[in-house]
């Protein structure tokens, strides 16, 4: 199999006939041996029963069901694990992603990228500036965070290698971070400028209820891709800084009430001192527990701290 098409979803059942006839329009065009792998995340508009019809018309397509809804994230790891392409793309249900650039991500991976990342350049167009700044202040949050570079994390439309796609392991809100779990594993990341079409029917999926979670994910891939394997280095160093910090303030206390004679029983500042010390010793504390758990973790398994790209 040539190429795998991944497209999550729920609740679009008005939007599915249309993004089938897209996509089949353009595979056709590019002559390679392709699947379409539809995931229903447990819709409940009836998208099944448009699956159903879809997939009775066309041999190229596949439908798989997740028991309950999971999340976005859960939806493209099983499509990624039940993929059989040599490259996979992943590409939105509502619409708003167009089929037609697939070829353009296709040509960047043959230029020796492992992932392509879409960048939709005409999505804030004309929008107001209280709509378009959040999302550019998040990705530049991100970039800086995963030190990959992108201007759109949220766009799904990604052309990945397939052996990568089928690696990679995404849980929570995981997907908008794929290209830094990707570079974690060496993965060569470019970015091309793809379209945005207006979703034809339903309404967006996303709420400001995501914002926490999203920055939750984002604090767990840049602790794991950096300091997954050394932990002690994250929380033994604060624990170090707070209790010397402690450390100092319980000695120039104790120095005023020996050599200048101020009571201490009276006064915040000792308890307060005294347990930045007790957090700092926890902090290491924690620290080594960590570094005990990630070599258990690495040695039970057998699970290298590298990655090999490439043997000769």
């Amino acid at each position: 199999m040539d190429l795998s098409i991944v497209v999550p979803l729920y609740n679009e059942r008005d939007n599915l006939a249309p993004l089938h006839q897209d996509l089949s329009r353009e595979l056709q065009q590019l002559g390679r041996s392709y699947e379409i792998l539809f995931i229903d995340d447990g819709s409940i508009d009836g998208s099944l029963e448009v699956l159903r019809a879809v997939q009775r018309c066309d041999p190229h397509v596949r439908v798989i069901r997740l028991a309950r809804n999971s999340g976005q994230t859960a939806a493209l790891a099983c499509g990624f694990q039940q993929s059989a392409g040599d490259v996979v793309v992943a590409i939105d249900g509502d619409g708003e992603n167009d089929p037609a650039d697939i070829p353009r991500l296709l040509k960047r991976l043959d230029d020796g990228y492992d992932l392509v990342s879409g960048w939709r350049t005409e999505r804030w167009k004309g929008a107001k500036l209280m709509r378009r700044a959040p999302s550019v202040a998040a990705n530049s949050i991100i970039s800086r965070f995963t030190g990959v570079r992108l201007h759109d994390y949220g766009c799904t439309l990604k052309a990945y290698r397939g052996d990568l796609a089928r690696s990679l392991r995404l849980y929570g809100e995981m997907h908008r971070f794929v290209p830094a779990i990707a570079a974690e594993q060496g993965a060569r990341i470019t970015e091309v400028e793809v379209g945005f079409k207006p979703r034809r029917s339903g309404a967006s999926k996303y709420g400001p209820g995501r914002i926490l979670r999203t920055l939750l994910d984002l604090l767990t891939v840049r602790f794991l891709s950096g300091y997954s394997t050394r932990p002690i280095q994250v929380f033994g160093a604060i624990g170090v800084v707070i209790g010397a910090l402690g450390g100092i303030w319980t000695a120039w206390l104790v120095f005023e009430k020996i050599a200048l004679g101020r009571p201490l029983g009276d006064r915040p500042a000792l308890l307060l001192a005294v347990l930045l010390v007790v957090v700092g010793v926890q902090l290491i504390s924690i620290g080594l527990l960590g570094e005990m758990l990630a070599r258990t973790y690495h040695e039970s398994q057998g699970k290298e701290i590298y990655v090999i790209k490439e043997k000769f």
